[in-house]
């Protein structure tokens, strides 16, 4: 049975990764389901794209990562099934999938079906978990109903192979970018607008310890993006840095 990784924007508190978990349970027990992340940047599927992006080259083959960053839940939006590189990718049609998509060597995209017994505002229980639970159970996308999507039927957003923005802090306030670091030259320093209008520049060190307690540096984080840290301390307060912020390369 294939293992189902989650990743959301849902928060590790309330009852949403539960019911998810729940719903897999029911249909698919004995299936093993990894919280890869609850903290996802929310509401915000153009920064998570690139993050889940960077993540998937760990993901065991044939695994079903059920993603669910979907500010347009209920509305017009379709439900898709991805095939990329032998895993399966469920979520929303709003450009999630899309660098994996991009960046796989094979890939094939499925329209889910509509459920009018659906809750309009919680898809990833009613939708997309139980169609995750068929696929690790063993049926192919057409088996569960979904169809193949035809050319030009599916909107594919024109956002760049490699996003200079911050897009995550993580626990302790390092920030990442959209930025694979084999796309910058080491010699290279980044330019940055703090939340204050200040900017301020780093250069790269292969890692922490490199540069003196206190210092900002770049550097290429264990998921292959570019990073800005802090040595001994968050780069996000020290810096006063915030989501979204633009990178110059200098």
């Amino acid at each position: 049975m294939a293992t189902i990784v989650l990743f959301t924007d849902f928060g590790v508190g309330g009852p949403y990764v539960g019911q998810i978990k729940v719903t897999i349970d029911a249909m698919a027990p004995g299936t093993t389901v990894i919280d890869l992340m609850h903290d996802a940047p929310r509401f915000d599927p153009r920064a998570s794209c690139y993050l889940l992006g960077a993540l998937v080259h760990k993901f065991p083959w044939n695994a079903i990562c059920i993603g669910i960053i979907d500010p347009g839940v209920g509305g017009k939006r379709a439900g898709v099934i991805l095939a990329a590189d032998g895993r399966f990718f469920i979520g929303p049609e709003n450009g999630l999938f899309e660098m994996i998509r991009r960046r796989a060597k094979t890939s094939r995209l499925w329209v889910l079906p509509e459920d009018e017994k659906a809750s309009p505002s919680f898809h990833g229980r009613d939708i997309f978990a139980p169609a995750a639970a068929r696929l690790a159970s063993g049926r192919a996308p057409e088996e569960i109903g979904a169809r193949n999507a035809r050319i030009g039927e599916l909107v594919l957003p024109d956002w760049p192979d490699d996003l200079p923005e911050l897009i995550y802090f993580d626990h302790y306030g390092n920030a990442m970018t959209g930025l694979r670091a084999d796309t910058v030259s080491r010699t290279a320093e980044l330019k940055i607008r703090t939340g204050t209008g200040e900017e301020m520049t780093c250069r790269f060190a292969r890692t922490f310890s490199d540069v003196p307690p206190g210092t900002a540096f770049w550097y290429e984080n264990s998921n292959g993006l570019v990073e800005i840290a802090v040595n001994g301390g968050s780069a996000r307060d020290h810096l006063e840095l915030v989501l979204g912020s633009s990178l110059e390369i200098l």
